[in-house]
């Protein structure tokens, strides 16, 4: 008896070493001609946290990805394509297999129907740059926002930095 359940265990635990590929290990793909570009939805849809919110999806011709969503800030998260069999996906730096299809211009991705824009909104823009024809990523292309000198709160305190 207990050697059944030690090896139902066993097996169980096995089962899930057969998953998908780390995302360093994730072979990465050329983007296929359909896929590539700047993909945007239109309108609201239900996996968005809010009818205001926007998903965008940057795919560069070499295979990088950047997915983008806005609502109340801006969230990146880079990715890469990559092969299962006959089935295209984004895998990101979390992991995360999200399955890749377009069928007469329109992509379905994540849950979520996008369509092809001519470029990705502004706030996107600040972590892709579009060069020699193709997009590449980078951790913040566009400047961040000095803070300012002061350190008066609401208040009226004045803090003073110690020095050494």
């Amino acid at each position: 008896m207990t050697k059944n359940i030690v090896w139902g265990l066993l097996v169980s635990t096995l089962c899930g070493c057969a998953g998908y590929a780390d995302y360093p290990e994730a072979a990465k793909t050329p983007a296929p001609k359909d896929v590539s570009g700047v993909w945007m939805t239109s309108g609201p849809q239900k996996p968005l946290a809010d009818p205001a919110a926007i998903a965008t999806l940057i795919v560069s011709r070499s295979g990088d990805t950047l997915d983008c969503r806005q609502w109340q800030r801006t969230i990146e998260r880079r990715g890469k394509l990559t092969w299962r069999g006959e089935t295209l996906y984004n895998v990101n730096i979390k992991n995360e297999y999200n399955k890749i299809t377009v069928t007469d211009g329109v992509m379905k991705y994540n849950r979520l129907t996008l369509l092809r824009v001519e470029k990705p909104t502004v706030e996107c823009q600040a972590f892709a740059a579009y060069e020699n024809g193709d997009y590449i990523f980078a951790d913040r292309l566009a400047p961040e926002p000095q803070a300012t000198k002061s350190h008066k709160k609401a208040s009226g305190v004045e803090r003073r930095e110690k020095t050494k």
